[in-house]
């Protein structure tokens, strides 16, 4: 038998009334009916641009909205009917971190611990513990407003844990950190993995979902685009991408909706191949039979962003059109 999921979603739906004068009466579709299923234990990633609706599904799973239609269980419970043990099960690290500035941070945890029922004896151990697993003992005593960011977001991630909860949901939880702190808590993320805990993370940094992400859902416009391990979801693109410098922008917009990776500024494109010899031939050949369109190219691996750009292509967020300055 297959175990109970951490987090099962189908047919999820959200609209929201638009807003200021001209906006209309008309709901906005947010979600249009999304399909989700995370396995205990594991690392999910839910990717998309701005607006594609991660924030309203992680606000849906996490019992801060209800759904306009479909339906959700976490943890076991369902997210409208048992919303009070859903949220006894879960804790939610938003995109800022909600630390008090005027408490230490053993202060914050000790403070966190006591409103989840524990004894002061207990929330004090509870709290050391958890400074001490984040790497902020030598600093708990200090306030939380001279914390640096990636600090605050380790005692935010540390606050949310003092309940031990079965799935911890990360919504962008690494935005406006600097790179060492983002590789800090991509750490305590992979330990909070190896030690059990179902993690359900959203993110605009692909890199973050390549390493971290058991299993990836790719959103677009409010639906699920694609689904899968990282390997799966490359093998929807192609192996290998050939990227092609093009000797004139007639040629660049000619083949832009081929491709799955765009930089007008230097008019290059890349092509989805096998990367076989035969076939990198082919494609060259056809695009360039008089040898007088492709200045040079060259054969890469496909990464998750040439997945992510094939997969919301739709989306605001791709511009195949040459510019003055070179944008991906």
């Amino acid at each position: 038998m297959r175990s109970q999921p951490a987090v099962e979603a189908t047919g999820l739906e959200k609209s929201y009334r638009g807003k200021g004068k001209g906006a209309g009466k008309a709901p906005v579709p947010v979600l249009r009916g999304i399909d989700l299923r995370v396995e205990p234990g594991t690392v999910f990633a839910l990717l998309g641009p701005n607006g594609a609706g991660k924030t309203t599904a992680v606000r849906i799973l996490t019992t801060l909205t209800a759904p306009d239609r479909g339906t959700a269980r976490v943890a076991g419970y369902d997210v409208v009917a048992d919303r009070r043990r859903v949220r006894g099960a879960i804790s939610l690290t938003g995109q800022f971190a909600a630390v008090d500035e005027k408490q230490t941070g053993a202060e914050n945890l000790r403070m966190m611990a006591r409103l989840g029922g524990l004894s002061r004896a207990a929330a004090r151990r509870r709290a050391a513990e958890l400074l001490d697993r984040f790497d902020l003992a030598g600093s708990g005593h200090r306030l939380a407003a001279t914390y640096s960011g990636g600090m605050r977001r380790r005692l935010d991630l540390a606050a949310g844990l003092v309940g031990t909860p079965e799935v911890v949901f990360l919504d962008e939880p690494t935005t406006g950190l600097d790179p060492r702190s983002r590789q800090e808590l991509w750490q305590v993320v992979r330990d909070l993995a190896t030690q059990g805990s179902t993690i359900f993370l959203t993110t605009q940094y692909l890199e973050e979902a390549d390493r971290l992400a058991d299993r990836i859902a790719v959103m677009d416009r409010g639906m699920i685009a694609a689904e899968g391990t990282v390997d799966e979801l490359k093998s929807l693109v192609s192996g290998h991408r050939l990227d092609l410098v093009l000797t004139s922008p007639d040629a660049y917009l000619r083949l832009a909706d081929r491709a799955v990776h765009h930089a007008p500024g230097s008019l290059t494109l890349g092509l989805p191949t096998d990367g076989s010899a035969a076939h990198v031939r082919a494609l060259l050949d056809e695009i360039d039979p008089d040898g007088t369109e492709v200045a040079r190219f060259a054969l890469h691996s496909t990464t998750l962003d040439d997945v992510f750009l094939s997969l919301t292509r739709s989306s605001a967020h791709s511009d195949p059109h040459p510019k003055e300055s070179a944008r991906v």
